[in-house]
């Protein structure tokens, strides 16, 4: 069985060819709703890595990710940050494991997953 990726990402298209992307090197993906709550989400999938955006329509990536790290159940899981702005050093500051600037080549995610993802 693949690694989980769980994305949360308000762009539809995006997440579509996320998902197309994934699947073709083995992941399984789990997309979330724009306004789904992330925290419950980790909880509920336990995936090996969340690739968030850092503007979702109505949630900022950034508040997610610090309300993750201060969770005692589910600090530690990876994320990588992404976004059409280079924010990376804020991203890195509230504790994100890595950083994708907007657009990025698929070799460069898939880089970047594998790098972040702990294998057991």
């Amino acid at each position: 069985m693949g690694k989980k990726v769980l994305l949360a990402e308000d762009d539809v298209t995006m997440v579509a060819l996320l998902k197309t992307l994934l699947k073709m090197e083995g992941y399984q993906v789990v997309a979330l709703d724009a306004d789904a709550n992330v925290p419950d989400a980790v909880r509920r999938e336990n995936p090996d890595v969340l690739l968030m955006d850092v503007y979702l329509s109505r949630q900022s990536g950034l508040e997610i990710l610090e309300l993750l790290r201060r969770a005692p159940d589910i600090h530690d899981v990876q994320v990588v940050m992404t976004s059409g702005m280079n924010v990376k050093d804020e991203c890195m500051r509230r504790g994100a494991n890595d950083f994708l600037l907007k657009p990025y080549m698929p070799d460069d995610l898939i880089g970047t997953l594998k790098r972040n993802i702990k294998n057991p």
